[in-house]
């Protein structure tokens, strides 16, 4: 390839009915430029979990992909209310999701987990009343 893809995708907050549509385009764009289908999976997988968390936490946000030679890296930016105990957040099962989400079958606690499980690399950068920024990176 040679140089780098950009894809910037924005992430509509609380519309349930296109999340998961970001991961899926980069899905796609993945099996044309010839992405082993595991690195697809793991790309898809981190990605939509980080996109459902978009929509549930923080009203939507930024996902942007690079693409290059060796590794596709996610960031994804909100302007959410922050993340107020990260080590609590990245365990299996603890969820703030409210009871509306969880009644659509989301909101399991397992977002932050399969997104660090799915991925070679991620850090969270988030602060109290402005935001988060997730960064993913899945080697090739």
């Amino acid at each position: 390839m040679g140089d780098q893809l950009i894809f910037t995708y924005i992430i509509d907050g609380d519309d349930f009915t296109r999340a998961g549509e970001a991961s899926s385009s980069v899905k796609n764009k993945l099996k044309m430029l010839g992405v082993p289908g595991e690195v697809i999976r793991k790309v898809a997988i981190a990605m939509y979990e980080g996109e459902i968390n978009m929509v549930i936490h923080a009203n939507g946000g930024t996902i942007t992909v690079t693409i290059s030679d060796n590794d596709i890296t996610m960031v994804l930016s909100d302007s959410g209310p922050g993340i107020p105990d990260v080590e609590q957040a990245m365990q299996e099962g603890f969820s703030t999701a409210r009871e509306e989400v969880r009644s659509l079958g989301f909101g399991a606690g397992m977002g932050l987990p399969n997104m660090k499980r799915f991925t070679d690399e991620m850090t969270i950068d988030t602060v109290i009343g402005e935001g988060t920024a997730i960064t993913m990176k899945v080697c090739l």
